[in-house]
């Protein structure tokens, strides 16, 4: 025998698999270019065949659920709006309250300063009732200083003109030095709170 035929090459050689011990099986290698393993394991979604039916029937589904979704959105936001507005309403209810809660408390006391007020008009000059009608004077922008701290704030009415819906007018005459309509003189102090009238000035107006 030549050479040739006592050696074969090693790529000539055809080699049979080696059984497994035990008795196993074979793993079988895929074919070339396949990838090993299902579509869920290569994570793919495989595919799932639906008839028109079923498609329609998933397609209404899903337009009933945005409809449903759109409808709970509007009614979550015109309640959320009313729920504004109710809140409003309250704090408005509560401040108007509070106010003319205020206003009958303030009302009891103004007479109070209407004898102040007057007292100052004809107050002492000279002597020791000077000096007691400038203490009567302190107190009285105490209480005064208090009444503005809750809003009450006495009504313009010195040489104003008349304002029915401010003023109360005792009487209409003539007078050389006032336009006609004009606050000659304040006979007693109007007072407000916020936009609501405790009580209006008395006045004398000129014709």
């Amino acid at each position: 025998m030549t050479e040739h035929h006592r050696h074969k090459k090693p790529e000539d050689k055809e080699e049979s698999p080696t059984p497994p011990e035990n008795g196993g099986t074979v793993p079988q290698t895929p074919p070339e270019g396949q990838p090993e393993g299902n579509a869920e394991a290569m994570g793919q979604v495989p595919m799932i065949a639906l008839s028109m039916e079923e498609y329609s029937a998933l397609q209404a589904d899903n337009e009933k659920s945005q409809q449903q979704c759109k409808d709970y959105l509007d009614g979550w936001q015109r309640e959320r709006a009313e729920f504004q507005n109710y809140r409003r309403r309250v704090e408005r209810d509560q401040a108007q309250a509070k106010m003319d809660l205020t206003g009958q408390v303030v009302k009891k006391y103004l007479v109070i300063l209407d004898d102040i007020d007057r007292a100052l008009k004809k107050r002492p000059k000279e002597g020791e009732g000077a000096a007691w009608a400038d203490g009567i004077e302190l107190v009285y922008r105490k209480l005064q200083t208090i009444l503005e701290s809750e809003g009450v704030e006495r009504i313009p009415a010195e040489t104003q003109t008349f304002d029915p819906a401010l003023h109360e007018a005792l009487t209409n005459e003539d007078s050389p030095d006032h336009k006609s309509g004009q606050i000659i003189e304040v006979i007693q102090q109007g007072y407000k709170i916020g936009d609501r009238v405790l009580r209006p000035a008395l006045v004398r107006v000129a014709k």
